[in-house]
């Protein structure tokens, strides 16, 4: 992978006019931007933007109506079994395009998927186009490919695209994501990425893409051609190492959009704060984060079972003034036991953070896989475990100084389900890559921070730095 390093270190670099001519490109720029995130952690890179938890047509009209130009509305889909994620998807559609249409405010919709191409793609663009052209006079001319998300390491280069360990690029097919049980591919080129994600029904030789020179030398005619040549919801792959190469891009984009033209979007977190023109911001601190008010503990919990996640709870676990807790998950198959075990940690979990001694309740490490054929089985335990899991959240009293939790799925239903979070402000990051939400007054516990701290995101030791700043003293 050096000849990787090699060849980003030798691109051109920009210079100061990138960012004047996104400005004035950007200034007229007016649709609403929406952002349908298959997970919570979607908002790893913006701040002071609102958060919806439900798709209901008022919350569409709210919205819409909403006076800050980009809006998330947290679907939760990458847990959805393909025939809920499609009727979401529908439903979703449905009501943009009517509530669009009634309101008169033209949109652009963003589908953020996961940086390490995980999720339910193409389903959910598939049924996000159909349901717009049919609802609305929109059209949709072509996708636009674009993983690239700089905090965690994630780069596109050559149109393949690398998971970046430390200095060494690994191709995204060659990592533990690609064997996910329900999303896994092969593929770590973009555009046999898409021919394999899409069963052959786009080709790799129709998918075009925007090269790294086409960036970096700001060659803006052939980045508009490609774009004004899409049809037939062909798609564009984006390649980008830093965030100005989605800003080149952008300008580009935005150029063919006033030339009438119409794109979904399948983007990691990146494209969403460079397309909504949020600005960068320092990381959180206690001070903004923990009121004094409350000497209650914090309670953090951990769900996800990727291999990173857990090497930051063994480094989390070196903190002697936090007190950890093992749900015991596999007594699930036993409907007694697994009563008891839920009694049990709910009853440690209220005893401590009472005390003021911040929990860290975690799931065992070894995931429950049951034999072939027994898949449905598998799944409906795992709904029980992640019900249990978001009850110990819900059940919690006294209220927590704050609540993290680990993994995406695990930070959907804990935030959505455990804090009945409706509406929420994203207050910026605590760390690269790792999201904070404001709970909404409307929540079992208003306006205290909720971390979410993404699965696969992190150095080994992140997820203890920033439990250990939060309880410092």
């Amino acid at each position: 992978m050096n000849n990787v390093a090699e060849r980003v270190k030798k691109l051109p670099v920009y210079g100061p006019e990138l960012n004047d001519i996104w400005k004035k490109e950007r200034a007229s720029f007016s649709h609403k931007i929406i952002v349908l995130d298959d997970d919570p952690t979607g908002v790893q890179t913006v701040h002071g933007i609102p958060v919806f938890t439900d798709w209901s047509e008022e919350t569409i009209c709210d919205m819409f109506e909403e006076d800050r130009q980009l809006v998330f509305l947290l679907t939760n889909s990458r847990a959805f079994s393909v025939e809920k994620t499609k009727q979401v998807h529908t439903d979703i559609a449905e009501r943009i395009a009517r509530v669009s249409q009634q309101l008169t405010i033209p949109f652009v919709l963003i589908s953020r998927g996961d940086s390490t191409l995980r999720g339910h793609y193409p389903l959910e663009t598939v049924v996000l186009k159909e349901t717009i052209e049919k609802e609305s006079s929109v059209h949709y001319d072509g996708e636009i490919i674009l993983p690239f998300f700089k905090e965690g390491g994630r780069e596109t280069i050559d149109d393949v695209h690398y998971v970046k360990q430390g200095e060494q690029y690994i191709p995204a097919g060659e990592t533990e994501f690609a064997k996910d049980r329900m999303f896994g591919f092969t593929s770590s080129h973009l555009k046999e990425w898409i021919e394999e994600k899409t069963s052959g029904a786009y080709s790799k030789e129709d998918v075009l893409s925007i090269s790294l020179e086409e960036l970096r030398t700001l060659d803006f005619t052939s980045m508009v051609n490609k774009l004004l040549q899409l049809k037939d919801f062909q798609k564009l792959i984006v390649n980008a190492v830093t965030e100005d190469d989605v800003k080149a891009f952008s300008i580009a984009l935005l150029r063919a959009i006033k030339a009438g033209k119409h794109y979904l979007f399948r983007t990691a977190a990146s494209f969403t704060k460079v397309i909504g023109d949020v600005s960068s911001k320092p990381y959180l601190t206690k001070d903004e984060l923990i009121t004094e008010s409350n000497q209650n503990g914090g309670l953090v919990v951990v769900g996800s079972h990727v291999q990173k996640t857990t090497d930051q709870l063994n480094r989390l676990k070196e903190l002697a003034d936090i007190h950890f807790v093992e749900f015991n998950c596999h007594l699930v198959t036993n409907e007694d036991l697994f009563a008891e075990e839920i009694v049990r940690i709910q009853q440690l979990i209220n005893t401590k953070i009472a005390e003021g001694t911040t929990v860290c309740v975690y799931t065992s490490r070894e995931r429950l896989d049951l034999e072939d054929g027994r898949e449905e089985e598998e799944l409906a335990l795992s709904v029980k475990i992640s019900n249990a899991v978001t009850q110990f959240v819900h059940k919690c009293n006294p209220q927590p100084r704050y609540v993290i939790a680990k993994g995406g799925i695990t930070s959907s239903d804990i935030g959505t389900i455990g804090l009945e979070v409706k509406k929420a402000e994203v207050m910026g990051q605590v760390a690269p890559g790792v999201p904070v939400w404001k709970t909404g007054g409307e929540s079992i516990f208003p306006h205290i921070p909720y971390i979410i701290f993404p699965g696969n995101v992190g150095e080994d030791d992140t997820l203890k730095r920033v439990v250990q700043a939060l309880q410092s003293k």
